[in-house]
């Protein structure tokens, strides 16, 4: 979606919630090679290009304006999980979550970076994402979504069995050229 850098967009958020591990199962699309790593202790720099390029197209923004230190806090969190989808040896997308307390982890980050959309593999993953989560016998998962992501994430989440709690509205500020910038020079 092309927008003026400093255009807000209103934005309808959904939150979901989880109460069971999913009971499907699918197999990695044929003739890809795919690996998902857990990263703990990601690098700043490797994390910030995987939340650009998975999160470009539906204007993730928060976390690359936080600074090194806002970001490493919650990055290095012994809470927080982040793990790397490679396809045919390259980062493709990640999925991160955060164990709020015994009962409740939020999957509070999922995606494929653009190259990895339309192989048939963003099912799977997310599946896959959800089988790590349930490992660790939450009695609930959340997560939210909102009307910038992917046209089909609100019914892929439901698919595999999340359910819809709660809906309100939101701003999100695009990043401006000076902060693309920035980031440029960060980098």
């Amino acid at each position: 979606m092309a927008v003026k850098p400093s255009t807000s967009l209103k934005v309808q958020i959904t939150r979901l919630e989880m109460t069971a591990p999913p009971k499907t199962s699918l197999n990695v699309p044929v003739n890809i090679q795919t690996a998902i790593m857990r990263a703990p202790k990601i690098p700043l720099p490797f994390y910030r290009y995987l939340y650009r390029q998975v999160g470009a197209r539906w204007q993730w923004v928060d976390r690359l304006r936080m600074s090194d230190e806002k970001l490493a806090a919650i990055l290095h969190d012994e809470r927080t999980d982040i793990s790397v989808l490679y396809v045919n040896g390259a980062p493709a997308g990640f999925f991160e979550y955060f164990r709020e307390d015994e009962d409740t982890i939020e999957l509070s980050h999922f995606g494929l970076i653009e190259h990895a959309l339309g192989l048939g593999i963003g099912k799977w993953f997310l599946l896959q994402a959800l089988y790590a989560l349930w490992v660790l016998n939450p009695t609930r998962v959340i997560t939210t979504t909102n009307t910038l992501d992917h046209p089909r994430a609100l019914q892929l989440y439901q698919m595999f069995g999340f359910s819809p709690v709660s809906t309100g509205h939101g701003i999100v500020r695009p990043l401006s050229d000076k902060e693309l910038l920035e980031m440029a020079k960060r980098s």
